[in-house]
């Protein structure tokens, strides 16, 4: 209930921070101070929710699969976006790092990393189920590799320059700028590789990928019962429960590592 009360929460300073968009367009000191501690506010339950994200991780049974690693990186990169923010939230600083290539790299962590990031977790782990084909697994990783070293310092990097007084959109920049901006070109670059790569490997798996068991990823879930892809309706009838979705103990070896029989998932997923 309190991490759902903090998604809330998060959702409804959101409609409040509009005015940390215009610290330097001449607000009174009333109002740029209202905004700014709105804006200071937003952490808190930002803060809940990251907490909570890595709380899931405490005695878990960890496998570095690149859903996971994608997630992780999530985390990773949310976590900068936000703790950035913090940075443009307080007037003295934001007057010098207002629209400079500071705030475009703020963006980039939170939006990309804290959005792009997740949907490339799930999209990995839903492939089998959703294609019924699995994805070469050391591919997948070579371009989260790619993919996460090549945003990370993409960005970082104009956190660099913003500081320095690198204004954003802008064509062109000062010759004391061009080292820093070689280098964010360079792993952009790095960054579009990673992503040709994965798209290359969801091709291969739809093309030629081998076919995927009920349950690639040894869970107890309910939705991992049903074949891969799901037919129409999931199930031809309604299955009956045995376990919870975390009762790994009540599992077998084959449900888990093997996924479920393929003849109990034909039974239970296939219409006749």
């Amino acid at each position: 209930m309190f991490v759902a009360m903090s998604s809330v929460g998060l959702a409804l300073l959101g409609f409040l921070v509009w005015g940390h968009h215009m610290f330097t367009a001449g607000m009174s000191d009333y109002a740029t101070m209202v905004f700014s501690a709105l804006t200071m506010l937003v952490a808190i339950p930002s803060g809940v929710k990251v907490f909570n994200w890595v709380a899931t991780l405490y005695k878990g049974s960890i496998r570095l699969d690149s859903p996971m690693l994608y997630a992780l990186s999530f985390i990773f990169l949310f976590t900068i976006g936000g703790l950035t923010g913090l940075f443009l939230g307080t007037l003295s600083v934001d007057i010098h790092l207002h629209d400079t290539y500071f705030v475009v790299a703020h963006f980039h962590f939170v939006m990309v990393g804290g959005t792009v990031f997740g949907f490339l977790g799930g999209l990995h782990y839903w492939w089998p189920k959703m294609t019924g084909k699995l994805y070469n697994e050391r591919i997948a990783k070579v371009a989260w590799f790619l993919v996460t070293s090549g945003f990370f310092f993409t960005f970082m990097s104009q956190f660099i320059l913003g500081s320095q007084g690198m204004p954003r959109r802008y064509y062109d920049y000062l010759p004391q700028f061009q080292r820093l901006h070689g280098f964010s070109t360079g792993w952009a670059y790095v960054l579009g590789l990673g992503f040709v790569i994965m798209l290359f490997m969801f091709v291969k798996s739809l093309l030629s990928g081998e076919k995927s068991p009920p349950n690639p990823w040894g869970s107890a879930g309910y939705e991992w019962m049903t074949t891969s892809p799901p037919n129409v309706h999931n199930f031809a009838v309604q299955p009956i429960m045995e376990r919870g979705p975390y009762d790994y103990e009540l599992c077998t070896e084959q449900e888990l590592f093997e996924g479920f029989p393929e003849e109990w998932a034909a039974k239970h997923g296939k219409s006749a």
